[in-house]
C-alpha cells in the first residue's frame, strides 16, 4: 500500500536512497523552514546520524530492515528521549535533569528503524489549543502563518503541514492531536484511551491523556500506529493491550455504517465545519444524523477533570515558581488544584453515563461523523470569536468539539478536508471520524475512503 512514509521506507530498502542522504535532506528542510514556523524546540542531529548510519549499515551488510527504516521523525516535547531535557513546552522544567531512556512510543519507533531528529513546540504543560508559547514562541500555521497552528501538539501538526518530516507524535488530552490536525490539513488518530502507552511521557491528564501519530496520508498514519501498538506494563491503563495491526484492512470493501453526528456538534459548528462534515457524509453515504445528547455534559466534566488533576500535578511548583508558569495556564492551575473532590466524583459518574449514550449509538453505527474545530485557524493573539451568536474565548473554543469524545476515551481519526468558504478558503478545517472502543481500524477505514474520494487529503503549501 502506498503511502509517504512507507515509500520512503521502501526506497531505503531498495537501495534508491541512503538513510543518512534521506536525513540530512530532512535537516536542510527543517534549517531552511522552521524560523517560519517554530516548529522545533530541539534538533538532534548526533543521534539522527548515529540512527541513520546504523540503518545504513545494516544494509550494507545484507540485513533485512524494519519497517520504518530511516524514515525520519519528531515528537512533541513531552516525550522523553535519552540524553535530552522534557520540557512539556515549560520554562520550569528547562533546569531538570536529561531524561534518561527514551519514552516506550519513542523506543518502539527506534526499533522499527525511524530516525528522530527532534523535539516539538507545544502548549506549556499540553494546556491550550494554540501552541501559542510564552516562553519558545507561537508555532505558526504553514498554510498562513499569520494563524495559529492549533494545540497543544501544535508544532507537531505544522511539522508535518510544512514538509519538514513525514510524520510526527503528539498528544490528546482534551483535543490536542485533533485540533493541530484539522487547523494545520494533516491526518492525525487519538486512539481509544489505554490502547498505547503514555511510559516516558509528561503527564498532563492521567485520566485522559492519549498519545497518537500525526502524518500526510492514512498509509502511514496506520503504519505507524501498528508500529507503536503493543501493551506495557509500566502503564497500567494498557497493560493488558494485544496488538491489533490496521494497515492491512485499509484495503477493505466490508461496509461501514456511518452517521453525522448533530445536536450540540451542529450547534457549535461554523459555517466551515458544516461544510466539511457535508463533505465527508456525502462521501461516506452517512444520510442520518444521530445525537449524543449529553455531550455538553461530557464537555464540562472534562474541564473539571482536567482542572482538578492538572492542579494537582503542578500544586507543588506552582507554590515555588508561579512566575515560571506562562499566564496562559498558571490561573486556570492554580483554580484547578482548589477543586473539590466531590465535583470530581460527579463528573466521572456523567463521564461513565455519557459513555452508555454512546455504546448505544455504536450499537447501529460503526462510525460517527463531527467537526474537529468550530472555525478554521484564528490569527495568533485572537482573543475571542463568533459562533452560534455568542462571543467566546478563542482559545479554549477550538476544544468545543473534541472535548467530549476525549472525555469518553473514544478512538478518534482527524482527517483534513478544504470546505473552500470565503476569507478562509485557503484554510483546511477536518472532521473527526469517531469509532467505537478498540476499533481503530473502522475510524482509519473511514479516512481512508475519505481519501481515496477526493474529499480528504494534505495540500501542498502555497
Amino acid at each position: 500500500m502506498n503511502g509517504a512514509v512507507l515509500d520512503l521506507a521502501r526506497q531505503i530498502r531498495n537501495g534508491e536512497r541512503s538513510a543518512g542522504a534521506v536525513l540530512e535532506a530532512t535537516l536542510a528542510r527543517i534549517r531552511a523552514a522552521d524560523a517560519r514556523y517554530n516548529c522545533f524546540t530541539a534538533i538532534t542531529e548526533t543521534r539522527a546520524r548515529q540512527e541513520a548510519a546504523a540503518i545504513d549499515a545494516r544494509r550494507a551488510r545484507g540485513e533485512s530492515l524494519p519497517p520504518l527504516a530511516g524514515v525520519p521523525y519528531a515528537v512533541k516535547n513531552l516525550f522523553d528521549t535519552a540524553e535530552e531535557v522534557t520540557l512539556a513546552g515549560g520554562r520550569v522544567n528547562a533546569a531538570n535533569p536529561p531524561a534518561p531512556r527514551d519514552a516506550t512510543l519513542v523506543a518502539r519507533l527506534r526499533d522499527a528503524g525511524a530516525v528522530l531528529v527532534g523535539a516539538l513546540n507545544m502548549d506549556e504543560h499540553a494546556y491550550g489549543f494554540t501552541t501559542e508559547n510564552s516562553h519558545y514562541g507561537a508555532s505558526r500555521n504553514p498554510h498562513d502563518p499569520a494563524r495559529i497552528a492549533g494545540g497543544s501538539s501544535g508544532g507537531s501538526a505544522a511539522a508535518v503541514a510544512g514538509g519538514l518530516v513525514p510524520l510526527t507524535l503528539g498528544s490528546d488530552t482534551n483535543g490536542s492531536i485533533r485540533v493541530p490536525a484539522s487547523l494545520c490539513g494533516v491526518f492525525g488518530l487519538k486512539p481509544t484511551f489505554g490502547r498505547l502507552p503514555r511510559t516516558g511521557s509528561f503527564p498532563f491528564v492521567g485520566s485522559l491523556d492519549h498519545l497518537g501519530p500525526f502524518a500526510t496520508d492514512t498509509a502511514s498514519l496506520a503504519a505507524v500506529y501498528d508500529a507503536l501498538q503493543g501493551a506495557d506494563d509500566e502503564d497500567a491503563a494498557c497493560a493488558q493491550r494485544p496488538v491489533e495491526p490496521v494497515l492491512a484492512d485499509l484495503g477493505s470493501d466490508r461496509p461501514l455504517r456511518v452517521a453525522v453526528l448533530g445536536g450540540y456538534f451542529a450547534h457549535w459548528a461554523g459555517p466551515e465545519a458544516r461544510q466539511a462534515v457535508q463533505l465527508a457524509a456525502r462521501a461516506l453515504a452517512a444520510t442520518e444524523v444521530v445525537e449524543l445528547a449529553s455531550a455538553e455534559q461530557a464537555r464540562a466534566a472534562a474541564f473539571v477533570i482536567t482542572a482538578a488533576e492538572g492542579g494537582a500535578l503542578h500544586r507543588r511548583r506552582l507554590v515555588t515558581h508561579y512566575d515560571y508558569y506562562e499566564p496562559h495556564s498558571r490561573d486556570r492551575l492554580v483554580a484547578g488544584s482548589l477543586v473539590p473532590a466531590a465535583w470530581v466524583q460527579q463528573a466521572q459518574r456523567v463521564r461513565h453515563r455519557v459513555y452508555r449514550e454512546a455504546m448505544a449509538l455504536f450499537a447501529h453505527y460503526d462510525v460517527l461523523i463531527a467537526p474537529a474545530t468550530p472555525v478554521p485557524a484564528t490569527a495568533i493573539g485572537t482573543e475571542t470569536l463568533a459562533l452560534a451568536g455568542q462571543s467566546l474565548p478563542a482559545r479554549a473554543s477550538m476544544g468545543l468539539l473534541t472535548q467530549p469524545i476525549s472525555c469518553l476515551g473514544l478512538p478518534v481519526c482527524a482527517a483534513p478536508t478544504w470546505p473552500g468558504i470565503g476569507a478562509d478558503a485557503h484554510l483546511p478545517l477536518g472532521v473527526q471520524l469517531i469509532a467505537a472502543p478498540w476499533r481503530e481500524a473502522d475510524c482509519l477505514l473511514a479516512a481512508r475512503r475519505l481519501e481515496q474520494a477526493g474529499v480528504a487529503a494534505v495540500r501542498p503549501l502555497p
